[in-house]
């Protein structure tokens, strides 16, 4: 459970390492955000030769929160850390990067981002 200004590790290669949280796509005035939503940030950090650079806004999907998630079967699932990933545009569910470090959450997949979830090193 993500809301605006939230401080995001960013889980792949793009170049991007922390982002800021400032709006959800496409959700009106919705206050927070969970595990396999769309969202724009902003990047806070970023490497010094990467993809992205620092100010520049882009779109990216929650992988991970902190925040325990309730699934449909009952079970909860929670991470260490908040983080998300690059998307290379609004409209295409793929990934900025090539590479996908960390677990991700199995509602990634069930959300279409099937691309995500097969570069995923676990899925829980």
């Amino acid at each position: 459970m993500l809301q605006l200004r939230t401080i995001l590790d960013v889980a792949d290669n793009s170049g991007a390492k922390k982002v800021g949280m400032i709006g959800m796509a496409k959700m009106g005035n919705r206050k927070f955000a969970y595990i396999g939503e769309v969202i724009n940030v902003t990047v806070m950090e970023a490497q010094p030769f990467g993809m992205v650079k620092k100010g520049e806004v882009h779109s990216a999907v929650i992988v991970r929160t902190r925040k325990e998630v309730r699934r449909k079967d009952g079970s909860y699932i929670r991470f260490d850390d908040n983080a998300c990933v690059l998307l290379a545009s609004k409209e295409v569910k793929d990934p900025k990067g090539t590479r996908i470090f960390g677990p991700v959450g199995k509602e990634i997949k069930e959300n279409g981002f099937s691309k995500i979830a097969s570069l995923a090193e676990e899925i829980y």
